[in-house]
């Protein structure tokens, strides 16, 4: 019996998390239409429904397509209550904190930031600073506190083991400390920290849904290089990976980056490796702590007006970039490359840099340089893998397993939509 009760309440939970994940992905719907997408009855798919309506999870929103003239009443959809819930997303780069509310159909509710200097988490314990900021999200927002039920924060750097913190992070003096203890502990509230370059892969996936068939590099090219690898629904892959593309070795006791190894990748391709070169500094002088939009755009215009060590710092990047991906090619299928960030005004610039060092390798010689995708504006993707990644931990862990007081649920029989499609979100 007791083994009953638990299969009956883990398909439930399986059952709720099917509707909730549908919704997220496509907004909202009829119940017929949610039914199809899932594969539950339609008995089934009511019941559920009904369930998460009557709990204020979902709400019913009658049809405002002016398209939609057919007779008799206009049709019922279900989607996100809004008020239900509500999540901070966090943004940690290297010159700036920005904090984001928003309500659980992921509507933007308040948003504000503070810049970030090298000595900010000297002066101040990393998790008190953001503590602070959380405070202040929800002193301007008191209505929507008490909801509150997850705050997920991007950062750049290597996540520590347990998740609580960084190993490395460009950041400085952000390493070594716990930031997700003292915020769980203040705020009652699950927290999470991601990697940057696995919300740029994500965050492309929820923006493109129809890619789910393609392993796609996103790479970031600015003042660090980052990748994130969203692999194909073919390959099974349960998640999309953060990996440290831009300090993968390129030249051996090459120039030095700003993680303090020698010939990484971003040592070359960044925006202070770029400036380096097109201004003849040595390769191993120190890194830039910051290179202004105004000075990288100047040295943009200096290589297209035929300056010789502009155009060579470049194809300098281009082909530390190109190397990479060859490496990257010799272990994986790539089917597309989405290059992220400000560096990718001077794409141009780089293409054949990257094409040079793609086809160093064999599998560069035969498969050529992938398509590429070019997206100007970095933050997008970013924000977008971030909140979802939120959202999605509300939906699966807190409403998809709150009791339930409907009918025996059954399986969905073979679903459109099922868990398994998480491998492209």
């Amino acid at each position: 019996m007791a083994r009953g009760v638990a299969d009956t309440e883990m398909v439930r939970r399986q059952n709720r998390e099917l509707v909730l994940g549908v919704l997220r992905r496509e907004g909202a719907m009829s119940r017929t239409q949610i039914a199809a997408r899932t594969g539950l009855s339609n008995a089934s798919l009511t019941a559920i429904a009904s369930e998460l309506v009557a709990q204020g999870i979902l709400i019913e929103l009658e049809d405002a397509d002016p398209n939609n003239k057919g007779r008799g009443r206009p049709a019922i959809k279900v989607g996100h209550n809004r008020e239900a819930a509500h999540v901070i997303a966090i943004e940690l780069d290297v010159n700036r904190c920005r904090l984001s509310l928003l309500d659980y159909a992921g509507t933007l509710r308040d948003r504000f930031e503070a810049t970030i200097t090298p000595d900010v988490f000297a002066e101040n314990a990393p998790a008190h600073y953001l503590i602070e900021r959380i405070r202040v999200m929800c002193d301007r927002n008191p209505d929507a506190a008490p909801a509150l039920r997850n705050i997920s924060i991007s950062v750049q750097g290597i996540l520590a083991p347990n998740g609580k913190g960084m190993r490395w992070s460009p950041l400085q003096h952000l390493a070594q400390h716990n930031l997700i203890g003292p915020i769980q502990d203040q705020f009652g509230v699950p927290a999470q920290l991601f990697k940057r370059g696995r919300l740029m892969a994500e965050g492309v996936r929820w923006l493109r849904p129809n890619d789910g068939h393609l392993t796609i590099a996103t790479i970031y090219v600015g003042s660090t290089i980052g990748m994130g690898l969203g692999f194909s629904t073919r390959a099974g892959a349960e998640d999309d990976l953060g990996t440290e593309f831009g300090h993968m070795p390129h030249i051996v006791d090459g120039a030095l980056c700003r993680c303090g190894a020698r010939g990484c990748i971003e040592a070359y391709a960044s925006d202070y490796g770029i400036l380096r070169s097109a201004y003849s500094v040595p390769d191993h002088a120190p890194p830039a702590t910051a290179v202004p939009e105004a000075d990288f755009q100047q040295i943009v215009v200096r290589a297209h007006a035929g300056d010789r060590n502009a155009i060579h710092a470049f194809q300098r990047a281009g082909a530390a970039i190109g190397h990479g991906i060859a490496r990257l090619m010799s272990i994986i299928d790539l089917d597309r490359l989405v290059l992220l960030g400000p560096t990718v005004s001077a794409f141009g610039l780089m293409q054949q840099g990257m094409r040079d060092g793609v086809s160093a390798s064999l599998m560069g010689r035969i498969n050529g340089l992938p398509e590429i995708d070019l997206i100007h504006d970095a933050a997008e993707p970013i924000f977008k893998g971030l909140t979802m990644k939120a959202l999605t931990e509300i939906d699966r862990n807190i409403f998809a397993v709150r009791a339930g007081t409907g009918p025996e649920p059954e399986l969905a029989s073979e679903p459109q939509d099922t868990l398994a499609s998480r491998s492209t979100q």
